[in-house]
């Protein structure tokens, strides 16, 4: 990838973490992509499909979409490639709670050399995960060494919050990834739950009556996190730009760094259509100075 040399440090992700490649590329971060399974096709995410294309085809297809991660041999070959013109590789992870690519990862590493390639468990996803790599890749750009890279994205996980209703617990249930969420089904009410992700594992804060106080909740939860230099948000959605749009709105007086960005074919697989959330964390704790809102809001 164009400009990689540039730093010392490589940074790698998953396209679980949902960072639009146009933004990915300006910011030279590698991603390594996960498989979707839809209706007897493989496809690679956010390469052989879109968020758009995921969405469209969705109400059609009969069997559950699954999803699988990358080999150790597709991770080997992207460390592989980027250490002929680095010192070092830090590679940023969904929770190993929600996915094998982790360990995939470090498989990858030990297949080519572990001493250099630092893969770390973020214990997150998509929006998160996106805002930890993305404060990676500007440490990477500043010059910071892989030790401190991966030092910072580790102190910073549990500082990271994920925020998100969905429209029905069902492709939690189905794609397995329900978590501790569980305890919310077969509810006879008809209740729209907010949800987080707590030691990497999908967790139910509220319950609330209407998918709109979902969301009001969402806006309010993220407000509790500005400890007075205002957050760093990405608003991400599947297939719901308004509503994205209304939450991003509701936040940018206190966004240091405000984006908007589709969930993924994988993410959505599993979140399924009609699902907002947030990851924020307090600016004070690595500051991004990124604002484009407009710039990603479309599907990538």
């Amino acid at each position: 990838m164009p400009g990689l040399s540039k730093g010392r440090v490589a940074i790698v992700t998953d396209s679980t973490a949902d960072i639009p490649s146009q933004l990915a590329a300006s910011r030279s971060v590698t991603v390594v992509p996960l498989t979707l399974h839809l209706g007897g096709e493989s496809l690679l995410d956010g390469v052989d499909i879109t968020a758009a294309e995921f969405y469209r085809r969705l109400p059609a297809t009969t069997v559950h979409p699954s999803t699988s991660q990358p080999s150790p041999g597709r991770f080997a070959e992207a460390y592989k490639a980027l250490l002929a013109d680095h010192v070092a590789v830090v590679s940023i992870h969904i929770s190993e709670k929600l996915s094998g690519t982790y360990e995939s990862a470090r498989q990858g590493a030990e297949m080519t050399d572990s001493r250099r390639v630092h893969v770390v468990d973020s214990e997150l996803v998509s929006m998160s995960l996106g805002l930890v790599t993305l404060v990676a890749s500007a440490m990477a750009a500043g010059g910071s060494d892989a030790q401190t890279i991966e030092d910072k994205v580790v102190s910073m996980r549990h500082q990271v919050q994920t925020y998100f209703s969905v429209a029905t617990l069902e492709f939690l249930r189905r794609g397995g990834r329900i978590g501790r969420a569980s305890a919310l089904l077969g509810s006879v009410l008809q209740v729209k739950p907010v949800l987080c992700i707590r030691d990497g594992l999908v967790t139910p804060l509220e319950r609330v009556r209407t998918f709109d106080r979902a969301l009001n909740r969402i806006v309010e939860l993220t407000r509790e996190v500005d400890q007075g230099a205002g957050v760093c948000v990405i608003v991400g959605h599947a297939d719901a730009l308004a509503d994205a749009e209304r939450v991003a709105r509701q936040l940018e007086p206190i966004a240091e760094t405000l984006m908007i960005q589709p969930l993924g074919p994988v993410v959505g697989a599993h979140g399924g259509p009609g699902v907002v959330g947030v990851g924020c964390y307090p600016a004070g704790l690595f500051p991004l100075g990124l604002s484009s809102t407009r710039a990603v809001a479309g599907q990538r």
